[in-house]
């Protein structure tokens, strides 16, 4: 079985109706610890940096990967810290492809 960022990424269709608490469970066991359902609407992780410039650069590689995957998070930078939003603008709400997005962005937080 593929690991939840090995999936490919496909994209919600307008009218998808969002997932459950029920549908999230399992995806969101699938995520590193540190990432939330806040409201049953989106994903958020906080992300603690030594410094401003490594911050940066992360933040950048996030932004890489959600142009390649047609995604557009809300990120937060500053001094050592990054914070990372998600959800599905579409439905207003969270989709598969919301976890596959961050499974990918928790590969890039331990360099695998």
């Amino acid at each position: 079985m593929s690991t939840l960022a090995d999936k490919t990424c496909e994209p919600c269709r307008a009218g998808a109706t969002p997932l459950s608490a029920d549908g999230m469970a399992p995806l969101l066991a699938q995520l590193d610890r540190d990432w939330t359902v806040v409201d049953g609407h989106h994903l958020r992780r906080e992300l603690s940096f030594p410094d401003f410039r490594t911050a940066l650069a992360f933040v950048d590689q996030v932004g890489a990967l959600a142009e390649e995957m047609g995604h557009h998070p809300d990120l937060q930078l500053s001094w050592g810290r990054v914070v990372i939003e998600v959800f599905t603008h579409k439905i207003d709400g969270l989709h598969e492809a919301d976890f596959v997005f961050a499974a990918r962005c928790d590969r890039l937080r331990v360099g695998r």
